[in-house]
């Protein structure tokens, strides 16, 4: 299967900055959307950002204009740029990937998650 590890949370400021990281391993043939989504306590898990290819983006409403989403497909990293964070961004951040990996001869189709990495934005 493919796992996937983020790092780069943490305690910050409001108005500060962080970025976020998710490196996948395994035995990965392609991966097609990486995407970063967050889970307040109480609350459901929501979008933040997907990105397909290099340049297909999508945000939530209330990041756009303040993170970034971007990928390295030779490392099979994504990245979230977060700056001007806010107080309502205090979450539990978790990546996501899909794509195919090897399964002895063949392909298979994957679907994974990451364990989640705690951004907490507080003075």
């Amino acid at each position: 299967q493919v796992q996937l590890v983020e790092s780069g949370g943490g305690l910050v400021q409001p108005g500060g900055s962080l970025r976020l990281s998710c490196a996948a391993s395994g035995s990965i043939f392609s991966i097609n959307a990486m995407g970063w989504y967050r889970q307040a306590p109480g609350k459901q898990r929501e979008l933040v950002a997907t990105i397909i290819s290099t340049s297909t983006t999508t945000y939530a409403d209330s990041v756009k204009g303040r993170f970034t989403i971007s990928r390295d497909n030779a490392k099979n990293i994504v990245y979230l740029q977060m700056n001007s964070l806010k107080p309502e961004d205090t979450a539990r951040y978790y990546c996501n990937m899909n794509g195919k990996y090897w399964y002895g001869v063949g392909l298979r189709d994957f679907n994974s998650w990451g364990q989640g990495t705690q951004v907490t934005v507080s003075s």
